[in-house]
């Protein structure tokens, strides 16, 4: 089968490799979607950590399930997606359900091989599905579980002020779940078209965040400046939290942090609890992740567009 695969930074190719063999506990998924994210745009560029190279990229992905084993509930031909978060089960983080940041995990397309191919094996417990979502829905509901974890992390409260460093899909599912949670959003970025979408979704937005400040600030950029700059917006008594990843060091200022009794947290992947409140949220209207793709390419045509990627894009989505 063939598989696009990141060489090393700026270098990718098409090359033929195995098809996946069934294993015990495992599926065998026919990829008919993959997004494109800021993940497999870091890679490229070789500012993603955790990373090693050669590497197939993709982690947001939906398809047809081929085979299965131990996959209750599932049968061939279903239309699904998968938690690419794989957990070992075994570590502290794991027994007290914090799947999400496993010591040993493995990420789909980070750590382990990725859906930049025609057919990918994933383990049986990590499949989902839910009737009458589609191939992009489903494709899409990885970024989003990733949003609602970041404002379940954050504990938005109703009447908070909420400042979305960041209008990609990411931060564009959190201004979403930090509505659903009752709170004053503001969105910034320097991309205007993205700020539009959001104006249009009836938040605020400005592309100089100078002066505002918000109970709870998240940074969904991963930008170095953005991170190391984004605790001047923080209120006191507030929370930063960090959504978006950068492989350098945080530079923070002591004394306005602890002026402000400022807290800061990561936000690191999802949980089957947000997967399911996301694929519950899609098929009831209350949020509309295929607004978000303003591009769409074939896979044999995917390596030029990471070559040239279109930067004023919201989601690029992959067809298969």
């Amino acid at each position: 089968m063939k598989a696009l695969i990141c060489i090393t930074p700026g270098q990718m190719e098409y090359r033929d490799v195995p098809a996946p063999d069934m294993k015990k506990g495992h599926a065998i998924l026919r990829i008919r979607r993959t997004g494109i994210c800021g993940t497999d745009f870091h890679a490229y560029h070789g500012t993603q950590p955790y990373f090693n190279y050669p590497r197939i990229l993709g982690h947001e992905l939906s398809g047809e399930l081929v085979d299965a084993d131990g996959a209750n509930g599932f049968t061939a031909g279903d239309t699904v997606t998968f938690i690419p978060y794989y957990h070992c089960g075994q570590c502290r983080a794991c027994l007290q359900g914090k799947t999400n940041c496993c010591v040993q995990m493995q990420v789909c397309g980070v750590h382990a091989d990725g859906g930049m191919r025609e057919y990918l094996r994933v383990p049986s417990a990590a499949l989902v599905k839910h009737p009458g979502l589609s191939l992009d829905e489903l494709a899409l509901t990885e970024p989003l579980a990733i949003s609602a974890h970041g404002i379940r992390r954050a504990g938005v409260r109703p009447g908070e002020t909420v400042l979305i460093v960041g209008a990609g899909p990411i931060g564009l599912g959190l201004m979403a779940f930090a509505k659903f949670a009752g709170a004053q959003v503001t969105v910034t970025d320097l991309n205007l078209e993205r700020l539009a979408y959001c104006r249009n979704a009836g938040v605020q937005v400005t592309d100089n965040p100078v002066g505002i400040t918000a109970d709870v600030v998240i940074d969904a950029t991963g930008n170095l400046a953005a991170l190391n700059g984004s605790l001047q917006n923080l209120a006191h008594g507030g929370r930063y939290v960090l959504v978006g990843l950068q492989k350098e060091a945080l530079t923070i200022s002591h004394p306005e942090l602890h002026k402000r009794e400022g807290a800061i947290m990561s936000s690191r992947n999802a949980t089957r609890e947000d997967f399911d409140m996301v694929t519950e949220s899609i098929a009831s209207k209350k949020i509309d992740p295929v607004s978000y793709i303003t591009h769409r390419v074939r896979f044999e045509d995917l390596k030029d567009l990471m070559e040239n990627y279109p930067r004023k894009s919201i989601k690029v989505m992959v067809e298969y």
